[in-house]
């Protein structure tokens, strides 16, 4: 029941980004440049952290 239902949230959520992307695409473009500068910021506190321990 629990695998099942995993597979049909994430059915929907694919649905979901699929419709995004279609309906409005400015804002998509938007969001994975929101994320992307997330990511890269995380990235760049963990490089910090480990240059800091190295110290």
């Amino acid at each position: 029941m629990q695998a099942q239902t995993k597979k049909i949230l994430t059915l929907l959520l694919v649905v979901f980004v699929i419709y995004t992307i279609i309906a409005t695409p400015d804002k998509a473009a938007d969001l994975v440049a929101q994320w992307f500068n997330a990511m890269s910021s995380a990235a760049k506190w963990c490089g910090d952290q480990i240059s800091g321990l190295a110290s």
